[in-house]
């Protein structure tokens, strides 16, 4: 009655309804609803506006401001006649604007046109003014000997969104191991309680045969009080692998973004294949298309493009703006261009320095630093690939015979077992004894299982060092890596 109150509350939380789901599932859930992978599409949103804004900044810009009414009336000194005078003003204006950015050359291109009707009257003296002007002009700025700030942005835009991606492709990388560990940690746990259930079944047997001899007076009481002891450690065993499933549950529910509250089951194969790995190939293939290499090359990129801002502080710059334009002034409107003026402008500017002390010359050189850590740490990247993956072909290789080696202990182990259960039947072996041969049994079992998992997330470890899938024998192409 004990066995079964036991097991029916340890199987009380499994009776609702639960959601089954394998290894291809969890991982799917986890795609769409993982925090981190979540986390890392909204820094790629982040990067892919960031740069349309910038792109959508270098097409023409309009604008058109308007002043419908502005009306002043003011005192004021003339200094040439020595006298006060009042001035009363009325006007209306609009001015309209084309902006067109120049990306090669970093300079801007512009058209306004600018509307307005003025009237008023001062006691200094009024004269019979023209209402109506127009002035309709274009301009050119150009920035020299400096460089073109516009193309950095954009290239930095570029390098942030590119670096965003990759990050995004890493952390999908990443999550599939998690999600993969997690899952399998669930089975193994799923497997440690099973046995444990199975371990308990056996000792509740061993339990009554030694029961029904003590009853018979064939054995002695201090056998029935060890495997009491037995019969109570595998009920404790039970329980505490009943808390660990529970408890990696929630774990992994929380990985791949379901509720906690719901009630999830799994279903995975731990089914062993031996895979041929070409070491060379996965070398080969893992220097050539691992991500972190042209994250390493953005770093650098970066650094130099902080060293042209860097060289520009304190700079010998200049600037040329050049106008043309035509004006038309008239009481009427319609008049305004009967008889034009052509307004023209040209203008050239320096900025020169003269003495920083020294901070340009420091913060180039602390700039050109930071160029040559970055490049050490590329180089440092490719020598960590090459041995990172010969350390999982190495750990692959040997997986494989841990493999070999459990499979033969369950083998000897269950052997073993059945035969001293028989001899525990005839009394030629205590209950402490035969114990020790149970926790044999169900070690031997949990260690093949281990072996095997190990073996397959090994597997998927050599798959994200090399970018290649050797179980599909294909290499890895991240999918949505570009972001138009």
């Amino acid at each position: 009655m004990r066995k079964f109150i036991i097991v029916g509350f340890m199987l009380c939380g499994w009776l609702h309804s639960q959601t089954v789901l394998s290894l291809d599932d969890a991982l799917r859930i986890a795609t769409q609803n993982s925090p981190q992978i979540r986390q890392a599409e909204l820094n790629l949103e982040r990067s892919n506006q960031s740069l349309k804004a910038q792109r959508a900044a270098l097409k023409s810009n309009f604008s058109l401001s308007i002043n419908p009414y502005n009306y002043s009336y003011d005192r004021r000194y003339d200094r040439f006649r020595n006298i006060w005078y009042s001035s009363e003003n009325t006007s209306s204006s609009a001015d309209f604007r084309i902006r067109q950015p120049i990306l090669w050359t970093d300079g801007t291109f512009s058209i306004i046109n600018r509307l307005q009707w003025l009237e008023g009257w001062s006691e200094a003296g009024s004269a019979d003014t023209d209402p109506w002007s127009n002035n309709l002009y274009l301009t050119y700025d150009q920035p020299i000997f400096t460089y073109n700030r516009t193309k950095l942005a954009l290239n930095e835009l570029e390098l942030d969104l590119e670096n965003t991606t990759i990050n995004y492709v890493l952390q999908q990388l990443a999550l599939e191991y998690d999600v993969t560990n997690s899952f399998y940690e669930i089975y193994r746990n799923q497997l440690a309680y099973d046995i444990a259930r199975e371990e308990y079944a056996n000792t509740d047997n061993s339990y009554q045969i030694i029961k029904n001899k003590v009853d018979a007076g064939i054995a002695a009481k201090e056998e029935l009080y060890q495997a009491e002891l037995n019969l109570l450690n595998s009920e404790s065993s039970v329980q505490n692998n009943f808390v660990q499933l529970q408890n990696s549950l929630d774990s992994f529910k929380k990985l791949i973004g379901v509720p906690i509250p719901d009630s999830i089951a799994i279903v995975g194969d731990v089914s062993h294949t031996v895979i041929n790995v070409d070491l060379q190939k996965a070398i080969d293939n893992g220097l050539e298309q691992r991500l972190e290499l042209r994250q390493r090359e953005i770093e650098v990129q970066s650094a130099y493009n902080n060293l042209v801002e860097t060289m520009a502080l304190n700079e010998f710059r200049g600037s040329i703006s050049l106008t043309y334009g035509i004006q038309g002034v008239n009481r009427t409107f319609d008049s305004m261009y009967d008889s034009p003026n052509r307004n023209r402008q040209a203008a050239i500017s320096f900025e020169i320095p003269l003495y920083d002390w020294g901070e340009r010359k420091a913060r180039i050189k602390a700039s050109q630093a930071t160029i040559e850590s970055r490049k050490l740490s590329e180089e440092e990247t490719q020598n960590d690939i090459v041995i990172s993956i010969r350390q999982a072909h190495r750990q692959l290789q040997n997986l494989v015979n841990q493999i070999e080696i459990a499979g033969q202990n369950v083998k000897n182990a269950d052997l073993t077992y059945e035969i001293n259960l028989e001899r525990y039947k005839n009394g030629d072996l205590t209950s402490m004894d035969l114990n020790l041969y149970q926790i044999q049994l169900s070690d031997a079992k949990i260690q093949l299982t281990d072996s095997i998992i190990n073996y397959k997330l090994a597997l998927l470890n050599l798959k994200i060092l090399a970018m290649y899938d050797f179980v599909r024998d294909q290499a890895v192409i991240p999918e949505n890596f570009l972001v138009k």
